[in-house]
């Protein structure tokens, strides 16, 4: 089903959902003052500040509702916070919610208009860190099964839960524990509620693949100290080096270029061509440029090229460079080192341990053998599944209902882990508004945008269960 189609079908499933609805909508009150309380407790993995008071806290608001959740440690790291609901449904599929209680440090605090641990209501909006990312998400998710549960007796699918708490830096400890706990999270698919929806259609954006992640740090070196620039024909310049050797990574035009990087790439199929086109065609061009802060797209490239670049295709950005003096005024010389941190994105069948060495190959290849390459993280399995699985269809028909126009449906996204240890179909979305704020100051959720949110995760869980 591509989007805006079978509209009779989806107004039969969410026929069966008014009372649901009914019952978010009557106790939206103590709704959110629960979302309220888990965000008034800071949980900041990248500082270690409150993990473990957060996870036992969320345990308590989820036990309050009546769902079986407890802490499970993690080997090093804050616990999983699990739990699994029920149902009776002959043949009910099994869905992993997959959330984060963890949040980006709220600095600078001079930046808010309200303390980022208050979670104080402004004009019908929340304000708090973690607000849309990704606390958010999981009280709706929470607060969904409990509203199946009061209202019908139970979900329409068997529900997993699985909340971790340092996912705002990579995760370390997730996968640990889910080759630790391999029967816990089998599933018939597993999805997110984190991040916001699209600002130029007011619908949310649908994620149906991951790509994997390859950071690198590339340095080179020259002589043992900075040098007199007067005696720069004595000495190779590290500076000059290194640009020479990221030149030969990409071309003007920012495609990678890299010796066979792309040989075992797999491009876009048919469906993903149509959900690009229907993109460029919903795209507010005006928002776009807005938001990047740009006066034109680049490289003379069409909404439609770049979009089917960043999500089907790898990049490669230079994050950051790093040489000899950087103060103020005049010091002239050679610099005895220079070092490039390089961010790699990589869509399926590009694998970081297998990208890393073609990197290390083509370098090599080009008289830059004396280039180190120390890899930061490489980390992820990218994947994408076929826009017609059940999960992917059930989520784009849950976001038509509830948001009145059909989702903008990507690809692909960023790396994921548990689908690294558990194969299943991997779909991310969200329902935060389009100026959420996350990771910055003035995080927010409106109300109403809260409890919609909530809809919508039922609305999938429904959907889920119908096909």
């Amino acid at each position: 089903m591509r989007p805006g189609r079978d509209r009779a079908r989806s107004h039969t499933v969410y026929e069966r959902l008014k009372e649901v609805f009914a019952f978010i909508d009557a106790h939206q009150d103590e709704f959110v003052r629960d979302l309220q309380t888990l965000l008034r407790q800071p949980s900041v993995s990248a500082q270690k500040l409150g993990l473990q008071e957060c996870a036992d806290l969320l345990v308590d608001l989820l036990k309050k509702d009546g769902l079986p959740a407890y802490a499970s440690p993690t080997d090093g790291g804050p616990p999983v916070v699990f739990a699994d609901i029920p149902t009776s449904r002959p043949d009910a599929k099994t869905l992993l919610c997959y959330g984060h209680y963890d949040v980006q440090p709220p600095e600078p605090l001079e930046k808010w208009i309200s303390d980022p641990w208050a979670a104080n209501i402004i004009d019908g909006v929340i304000y708090a860190r973690g607000a849309t990312d990704n606390k958010g998400g999981v009280m709706a998710f929470a607060k969904a099964a409990y509203a199946f549960q009061q209202v019908l007796g139970e979900p329409p699918v068997r529900l997993k839960f699985l909340f971790e708490g340092d996912e705002e830096i990579g995760s370390p400890h997730l996968e640990g524990w889910c080759l630790n706990n391999i029967d816990l999270i089998q599933a018939d698919g597993m999805h997110c509620l984190d991040g916001d929806i699209s600002g130029s259609v007011n619908s949310p954006q649908v994620e149906l693949g991951l790509k994997a992640i390859l950071y690198v740090e590339l340095v080179a070196k020259g002589p043992r100290a900075d040098v007199y620039s007067g005696d720069a024909a004595w000495v190779k310049n590290p500076a000059w080096r290194l640009v020479q050797a990221l030149n030969t990574m990409v071309d003007p035009e920012g495609n990678v270029i890299i010796d066979g990087w792309y040989d075992d790439f797999q491009p876009p199929d048919e469906d993903d061509e149509f959900l690009l086109r229907t993109e460029a065609e919903r795209l507010d061009m005006d928002a776009v440029l807005d938001h990047f802060g740009i006066d034109e797209l680049p490289w003379g490239k069409s909404p439609y090229e770049l979009m089917k670049r960043r999500q089907y295709y790898g990049t490669c950005t230079i994050c950051g460079l790093t040489s000899g003096y950087q103060g103020e005024g005049l010091k002239t010389i050679v610099p005895s080192s220079a070092k490039a941190k390089v961010d790699f994105r990589l869509p399926p069948r590009l694998m970081p341990e297998k990208q890393v060495e073609k990197l290390r190959e083509h370098l090599m290849r080009r008289g830059f053998d004396d280039i180190e390459i120390n890899v930061l993280t490489a980390r992820g399995t990218p994947y994408k599944i076929p826009y017609s699985e059940d999960l992917a269809q059930a989520v784009i028909e849950a976001a038509t209902e509830i948001f009145g126009a059909p989702p903008v449906v990507h690809g692909l996204t960023q790396e994921d882990i548990i689908k690294s240890v558990v194969d299943m179909p991997v779909v991310i979305t969200g329902f935060g508004p389009p100026n959420s704020n996350l990771h910055a100051p003035n995080e927010n959720m409106p109300v109403d945008s809260f409890i919609r949110g909530i809809k919508y995760a039922a609305a999938i869980m429904e959907s889920f269960a119908r096909r």
